[in-house]
């Protein structure tokens, strides 16, 4: 049984548990949350004290792996120019979509109310300052300090420029700070797959005090969450078609064809990697030659997550929803920065790994509460599918459009077909 299937069954019986005892002896199940709470907590501290560390190493080594795709050639620069712009298009766009769902379909006053006594502990983190004070604040007097605060806004700009600072030293040194923060993320990365190895224990604990305080309203908000969430990242998967229709030149009905079986292995697998060579030869039935898509997309796959600021920031702003919070247009524009900044330096893993570690910098920056997150992570298989297909239609739509804008679209089936297969 894969961990994402341990993690929702002990979600639903965690849930089943509360609701039934809460319904049936009421003592008793105030006395089992006495001990099922702490024990979620900790799970979750656990998993919160890798976030600090792992955010600041990912975006060091994104953007030192990033700087080094565009030395490599002009369209390796040309498509991480490309790929940055989409990204902070996905996140403005999947900021408008979800306030708009959140508007049209908001949750039920009743489960809001319920889901928040059941995060009794959570709180806005802070009150956003005045712009002015915004301002000043994003650059640190102390970053040491930020990071211990959980300041993340100015604890990301010092990352960022710091991260840019490496690549301007020289090859040896620039290599061995690389190396340093690499080896920090993947530390971090095994300490998360210890804490996620606990996570049915941990959500079973956290779903089952939500059941107890919630009841069944507790299963409609996640049903609702989902449709959300994956509704923001649908959206945002749309702006495909203008992409490969107006930059690329290509008919839709070839574009559909020619994505479909990348599609087929993405919702089956959840991996922009695995649906890699799919891609490629998606991509030479739109004429687009392999010396451009043998560059674009193993580029897109390894840095460029589409849909990711998008459905980060609307996790976030559906946290926000449901706590009540009416964000100020500061603090929607800190989430729609930070989200598509730290969408750099992303993990390319399974969502239950990388979930917890990309939407805590964006919630925490913009004063929204993470607590939910440690609930969340256990329905995030649904979302996931649409994470992965907005990614990829995305990937061979930026591609042609790449391509066509690069004088290197012509066709190329055949030597496709042998480079997957090993010929050429």
């Amino acid at each position: 049984m894969s961990r994402p299937t341990r993690i929702l069954i002990a979600l639903i019986a965690g849930l089943a548990m509360g609701v039934l005892l809460s319904g049936w002896a009421p003592d008793f199940a105030a006395r089992v949350t006495m001990v099922a709470d702490p024990t979620g907590t900790i799970w979750l501290n656990a998993l919160r004290m890798t976030i600090v560390p792992l955010v600041v190493a990912l975006l060091v080594t994104g953007i030192a792996a990033t700087a080094e795709a565009a030395r490599a050639s002009r369209l390796a620069t040309r498509s991480l120019i490309v790929f940055v712009a989409l990204l902070w298009v996905s996140s403005a766009l999947g900021a408008l979509v979800t306030l708009g769902l959140l508007d049209l379909f908001p949750l039920h006053g009743g489960a809001a109310t319920a889901l928040r006594s059941a995060f009794a502990g959570a709180a806005p983190v802070d009150e956003v300052p005045p712009f002015s004070q915004f301002i000043v604040a994003m650059v640190p007097t102390n970053p040491l300090a930020a990071a211990a605060n959980d300041a993340f806004l100015p604890l990301i700009v010092f990352t960022v420029i710091f991260g840019f600072a490496v690549t301007r030293l020289p090859a040896h040194p620039r290599q061995l700070l690389t190396d340093v923060f690499k080896a920090i993320a993947d530390v971090m990365l095994v300490m998360i797959n210890w804490v996620l190895a606990l996570a049915p224990i941990g959500v079973f604990a956290l779903a089952y005090v939500v059941g107890a305080k919630a009841g069944t309203a507790a299963f409609g908000a996640l049903v609702h969450y989902v449709l959300v969430v994956a509704g923001a990242g649908f959206a945002v998967s749309l702006l495909a078609i203008p992409v490969a229709k107006f930059g690329g030149r290509v008919k839709l009905p070839d574009y559909f064809r020619a994505s479909t079986p990348a599609m087929a292995v993405a919702i089956s697998t959840q991996s922009s990697l695995a649906s890699l060579p799919a891609m490629l030869r998606g991509t030479a039935k739109l004429d687009v030659h392999v010396a451009t898509s043998g560059v674009t997309l193993p580029l897109a796959v390894a840095i460029f997550r589409y849909t990711g600021p998008a459905m980060n920031l609307a996790v976030a702003l559906y946290v926000a929803h449901v706590f009540g919070m009416h964000l100020t247009a500061t603090q929607v524009a800190i989430g729609i920065a930070a989200a598509a900044v730290t969408t750099l330096g992303a993990v390319s893993l399974p969502g239950t790994i990388s979930f917890v570690s990309s939407i805590a910098p964006i919630a925490l920056a913009m004063g929204v509460p993470i607590e939910p997150l440690a609930l969340l992570v256990a329905v995030e298989t649904f979302p996931d599918i649409m994470r992965t297909l907005g990614n990829v239609v995305m990937d061979i739509a930026a591609t042609t459009a790449i391509a066509r804008h690069s004088g290197a679209a012509e066709p190329a089936g055949d030597e496709t077909d042998a480079l997957l297969s090993g010929e050429g």
